[in-house]
């Protein structure tokens, strides 16, 4: 359900941008921002329904595996089942909800979700893809980060908009979106084959997106989840975690979800 939920976002976003020529023309950077801004209901609603998503995923299970919260393996079974999950996720959404019920056929949604497929995937390099992905997930896990430590929902839905915002007008590059984004353009006619979707775009992507969750992540532990010595964060086991901060609260909720 979360690549679907991100992918709304992602709509929304190709269709502001898409629909908008004579201003990207005139000024990109303001459509930019414009569609930045859109990108994060699709966030919102995958943190407020406690959907699974691998971006943040990255960041929780390797501090909950550190902390020993939860054991290696469930770090690895999380990760290809959630993997997988937003992907046929994202693709159902793009194929049936996108391509096949025909809300963006017409140009110049047509041309510009084809050319952005290219943009994303076709003609940066690898390494380009891969710092971009570092740049995007550090600035998600610091949403999720903010959102968990909100307490009211608008206080949730603010905390996590202003950083999805940021990589999205960036153009930094999140694996799940493009999930989304790279397989609709090619539909649409791009030049790119799945083979070269997958070489480059979706596996940059992915390890990028694991290091900037680490970047936020580990400094995390070792600031912020202090151990008591009494076992604290392991008695996540029983739904019991010592330190109440945001952290300690994703933690915990790994642990809880029986991983």
């Amino acid at each position: 359900m979360a690549g679907a939920m991100l992918s709304f976002g992602g709509l929304l976003s190709e269709v502001l941008q898409g629909g908008a020529p004579g201003l990207t023309a005139s000024n990109p950077g303001i459509v930019k921002v414009l569609g930045g801004f859109v990108f994060p209901v699709g966030l919102v609603m995958i943190i407020l329904q406690g959907q699974e998503l691998l971006t943040s995923n990255m960041m929780t299970f390797p501090m909950a595996v550190i902390k020993g919260a939860v054991p290696f393996w469930s770090l690895v079974v999380n990760w290809i089942i959630v993997f997988f999950g937003n992907l046929v996720g994202s693709l159902f959404f793009a194929a049936i909800l996108v391509r096949y019920s025909g809300v963006v056929s017409t140009d110049p949604y047509h041309s510009f979700i084809a050319s952005f497929a290219i943009k994303k995937a076709g003609e940066p390099e690898w390494h380009q893809i891969f710092l971009r992905g570092i740049g995007c997930n550090w600035l998600v896990s610091v949403a999720v980060w903010q959102a968990a430590g909100a307490k009211e929902t608008i206080s949730k839905i603010f905390a996590a908009w202003i950083p999805i915002w940021i990589f999205v007008a960036c153009s930094y590059d999140h694996v799940v979106a493009n999930m989304f984004s790279v397989p609709l353009g090619i539909m649409f006619g791009a030049q790119l084959t799945a083979a070269e979707y997958i070489r480059k775009s979706l596996i940059a992507s992915l390890i990028g997106n694991i290091v900037g969750a680490l970047l936020v992540g580990l400094p995390g532990v070792y600031f912020f989840l202090r151990d008591d010595g009494d076992g604290s964060l392991e008695s996540a086991e029983n739904g019991e975690v010592m330190d109440p901060s945001p952290l300690s609260s994703n933690v915990r909720v790994v642990k809880e979800k029986g991983m």
